[in-house]
């Protein structure tokens, strides 16, 4: 028997329709109630016209170093799931490059293997 897994995002907009509260909560999440957030970055892949549609939001509250965090953590992220879905390690090693090289040109992390960045 199949089961049904359900992902639910609240947005609280202002006046001008930009995003004031971001919220989530998922039946199998763990917890129970509602998550604050403050970004929310979307990727979902349309199989008949074979592209990329995305939803990408963040509040006003949403400072640049933690959005500068939250994109390398991201990539990383990325790479670890295109290993797992292609198990082509080469070119995750190559999304993995580049997060160090964005997270080092950034000032991210004190210490970089430079000798793993293309």
């Amino acid at each position: 028997m199949s089961k049904i897994s359900k992902i639910d995002f609240s947005i609280e907009l202002d006046d001008n329709k930009m995003p004031e509260k971001i919220e989530w909560e998922a039946s199998d999440a763990g917890f129970e109630g509602k998550k604050s957030s403050s970004t929310l970055m979307i990727s979902l892949w349309d199989i008949n016209e074979k592209s990329t549609l995305a939803i990408d939001l963040w509040t006003k509250e949403m400072l640049v170093d933690d959005m500068n965090i939250h994109f390398f953590q991201m990539l990383t992220k990325m790479a670890d799931t295109y290993r797992r879905a292609t198990q082509n390690n080469e070119i995750a090693q190559l999304i993995e490059n580049f997060a160090k090289q964005f997270a080092s040109n950034l000032n991210l992390v004190k210490e970089i293997d430079k000798d793993n960045i293309s």
